[in-house]
């Protein structure tokens, strides 16, 4: 990838989907346009496109060494406008498609400020009896409820309730009323918290909408973007009588069904990762084998962390995720293999651009019981690491 602040800055796109036209105009981007995003028609009335991520690991299968730079480029910039003697950071990274992005801006800043007192939490869609947490809207989404939960480890408990920078992290930012959904809840919560920064790959929000959001929420808020475009959608006549698919299930889970060590219930350190374990997942295959290391909904950030530790090995590594996001097939999704939800709640789940053949292996990292991931891996022929680490019991 490039790195120069003034590529492409009048580049225009019209881009014909099944559900309407897109066009967008580019004003600032720190890397190309295509390198960054494709772009497909959602299932979905509330909103007929997606922006599909080429170096998230989400929709695309990704280069590990493409998504730490985006990584790295976005925590430089963040780093920039924190005010490190000001207190705790929190980072919250929005569920699902932004959980594996969030952490690894997360840990990119730890990496330059290892003395940080930083806490990383992502939102959720699956409640845990017992749990404190805040519940939040994602208006425009194909399942708008949110939970944000308040971390279980007292340390963490602290930064959480004492924050003064909070940081929200997704893949692109349009409206930006999810994320001050969120904001609004959490000011609720913390009074004290002095600044919001809004991080996220590409940002369609429009040239004046910092100051927009900072007098909506009466507080500073930044925004930080690898690219920043502006958007326009002329959906098609038919578009408003397509039911987007069932997303909201019983949405009851146990803290034992849940892995406790990522950023669901708080983490302020580097995710712990045992390079003799990774070894042992690829020691029989040759150095040049396809390698996919897969994440299930929204436990991405191992998937990376595995997949960039075998890439550093010199492996031929791309890593992605399942997801419960309805795409259309078409413009820049090519395939779509559907699943049964191994969380248990009767969603469909999905994975897009990938056929297993192109793979010698597949690594599938996930957090459910082993028993729930019999679809996915007859279809796959997958290889699985279980992260199933929390504690059994509840929160109380």
């Amino acid at each position: 990838m490039c790195s120069d602040n003034h590529l492409d800055p009048n580049q225009t796109l019209h881009v014909e989907l099944a559900t309407g036209t897109l066009k967008v105009r580019v004003r600032r981007a720190a890397f190309p346009l295509d390198q960054l995003c494709g772009f497909a028609a959602r299932a979905n009335p509330k909103r007929g496109f997606l922006f599909v991520s080429k170096v998230l690991g989400k929709h695309w299968p990704a280069r590990p060494a493409a998504m730490e730079q985006i990584h790295r480029h976005l925590a430089q910039a963040l780093a920039q406008t924190l005010m490190p003697s000001s207190g705790p950071w929190l980072f919250v990274a929005m569920a699902e498609t932004a959980t594996g992005l969030g952490q690894g801006v997360f840990e990119a800043l730890l990496a330059q400020h290892p003395d940080a007192k930083a806490l990383f939490l992502h939102s959720t869609r699956y409640r845990v009896p017992g749990c404190r947490a805040l519940d939040f809207q994602e208006d425009h989404c194909h399942a708008p409820d949110q939970i944000l939960y308040e971390p279980l480890d007292p340390e963490h408990q602290r930064r959480f309730a004492t924050a003064s920078e909070l940081i929200l992290i997704d893949d692109e930012i349009s409206t930006g009323s999810t994320l001050c959904n969120l904001a609004a809840a959490y000011r609720a919560r913390n009074p004290g918290l002095e600044r919001v920064h809004f991080v996220s790959i590409t940002n369609f929000s429009g040239e004046q909408r910092a100051a927009a959001f900072s007098d909506q929420l009466g507080l500073p808020v930044t925004l930080i973007s690898a690219l920043d475009a502006e958007i326009d959608f002329r959906p098609a006549p038919r578009l408003a009588e397509q039911p987007a698919p069932n997303a909201v299930g019983d949405n009851r889970r146990r803290l034992d069904q849940l892995a406790a060590t990522g950023g669901r219930f708080g983490i302020s350190q580097r995710w712990p990762l045992c390079a003799l374990d990774v070894a042992a997942l690829v020691d029989d295959l040759p150095l040049e084998a396809p390698l996919l290391v897969l994440g299930t909904g929204e436990l991405m950030h191992p998937a990376f962390r595995i997949g960039r530790a075998l890439e550093l090995e010199g492996r031929n590594v791309r890593v992605q995720s399942t997801t419960r996001s309805p795409i259309l097939c078409g413009a820049d999704i090519s395939q779509r293999l559907v699943f049964k939800d191994n969380y248990g709640e009767g969603i469909p789940n999905y994975l897009y651009n990938v056929d297993p053949n192109a793979y010698a292996r597949i690594i599938l990292c996930h957090e459910t019981p082993s028993g729930s991931l019999m679809d996915v891996r007859a279809q796959l022929g997958a290889r699985c690491v279980s992260y199933q680490t929390s504690p059994a019991g509840t929160c109380a």
